[in-house]
């Protein structure tokens, strides 16, 4: 979705029942948003590329149009930070989508330094499900690395 006429022109190629779901979403490594059925692959959507966030999005439609009513950073196939977000406001600028002010559903991604297992931090509670194994507090899932 490079521009508003992109948006405007995938959107009305979705039936009515599609459109009452949230999406995938990808921003790539251009910084623009891709979407693609809710129950897509985020890696799929993004062509198996490297990108700056991914998440879940939903719209709906006002007086003035389409505009971003839901979005979270949840894709366990990327674990996006949530310090993603100006990547993903960027690309909605981009498309044309009003849209909140940030995610409105943060997810916290946390990969384990022990088990290397990856976790979704849930109540500030920084302790790996799988080992007991503390967490960092800072964001460490980096799939390139």
């Amino acid at each position: 979705m490079a521009s508003s006429a992109d948006f405007a022109e995938w959107v009305a190629l979705r039936p009515a029942s599609e459109l009452r779901e949230p999406f995938t979403f990808v921003v790539d490594g251009d910084g623009t948003l891709r979407l693609a059925p809710r129950r897509s692959e985020h890696v799929a959507c993004a062509g198996g590329e490297a990108v700056l966030s991914a998440g879940e999005i939903g719209f709906t439609r006002d007086a003035g149009g389409w505009v971003v009513d839901g979005i979270s950073n949840q894709s366990t196939g990327y674990c996006p930070d949530t310090t993603s977000w100006p990547a993903v406001a960027r690309a909605l600028r981009r498309a044309g989508l009003p849209r909140p002010d940030g995610f409105t559903h943060e997810v916290v991604f946390r990969r384990c330094p022990g088990c290397q297992e990856q976790n979704i931090v849930r109540e500030d509670h920084f302790v790996c499900v799988f080992c007991d194994g503390e967490l960092p507090a800072l964001w460490n899932v980096d799939l390139s690395a």
